[in-house]
């Protein structure tokens, strides 16, 4: 389980009664939920789901559609320099000729300013970034030049160098190999312990087991509380049509099959 060693008294989202969704159409109604400083929230759920409409809403792009949200204890958007986040989709992947460390280097930009000079303190953060995500050898490559994983390993680094006190982060770990979901554990781990809030859309139930909050939804909230509270057998089949079952010290999930008597495991994250 992620652990802080100081946990904040202020909530970093507060959020009461809160209907999300786009040009006033409803995709989730009535959420209440509080994340406190030094914890973890996992959103879990199919594509679809309101995973990434939660997660806009939060840090500002897309309107409160009902209800009350407080980031960071003010309004939405009051301190963007105080919230990082991570789209799944990067629009600098296309710009030419970004270097990896120049993408990293972008992270200290809403507390400098874009055309604000950067200090040496700024320069370590990008560097302890860059080498905290295994990638400090690909500083100087062109960001078009790395593999998949790769460059999601730079966009996790600049993230890293906002030193935020709200990280918000879209299916974090898509593109990673086991070794680069391992680093970003760990990296979270490290956040998670200096007092920032996390929370982060995934796919994965171990991932997501590791947080001391899981929302499970569906265009709805199925259920939400600790991993051991939301993550039963009934609200992953709610969820998803699958179940998990715990097995040799793994999660594996259960497939339901309607035309047979018994289920199918799997076990990819064993």
């Amino acid at each position: 389980m992620i652990q802080s060693s100081e946990l904040s008294t202020n909530p970093s989202i507060n959020a009461q009664n809160m209907s999300i969704g786009y040009r006033h159409e409803t995709v989730i109604s009535g959420i209440n939920l509080t994340l406190k400083g030094g914890e973890a929230l996992a959103l879990v759920g199919v594509n679809g789901s309101g995973k990434s409409t939660l997660l806009k809403t939060i840090v500002g792009l897309l309107p409160l559609l009902e209800g009350q949200l407080e980031v960071l204890g003010g309004h939405v958007g009051d301190s963007p320099q105080r919230v990082a986040y991570l789209s799944q989709f990067h629009s600098s992947a296309f710009i030419l000729p970004l270097r990896a460390i120049d993408v990293v280097r972008m992270g200290r930009y809403p507390t400098r300013g874009l055309f604000g000079k950067l200090t040496q303190a700024d320069h370590d953060l990008v560097h302890t970034s860059l080498m905290t995500m295994g990638i400090l050898n690909l500083a100087d490559k062109p960001l078009r030049a790395l593999s998949g994983g790769q460059q999601q390993r730079v966009y996790l680094a600049q993230t890293l160098a906002r030193q935020a006190d709200l990280l918000v982060l879209d299916e974090p770990t898509a593109g990673l190999d086991a070794a680069g979901k391992e680093i970003y554990q760990q990296a979270i781990r490290t956040e998670i312990q200096r007092g920032a809030s996390v929370v982060t859309a995934t796919h994965d139930i171990q991932e997501a087991a590791e947080c001391q909050l899981v929302m499970l939804l569906a265009h709805q909230i199925i259920s939400l509380g600790s991993p051991a509270e939301a993550l039963t057998p009934e609200a992953l089949l709610q969820t998803f049509g699958v179940t998990i079952l715990q097995k040799d010290e793994c999660l594996r999930l259960a497939v339901l099959e309607s035309d047979h008597d018994h289920c199918a495991e799997h076990s990819p994250h064993c």
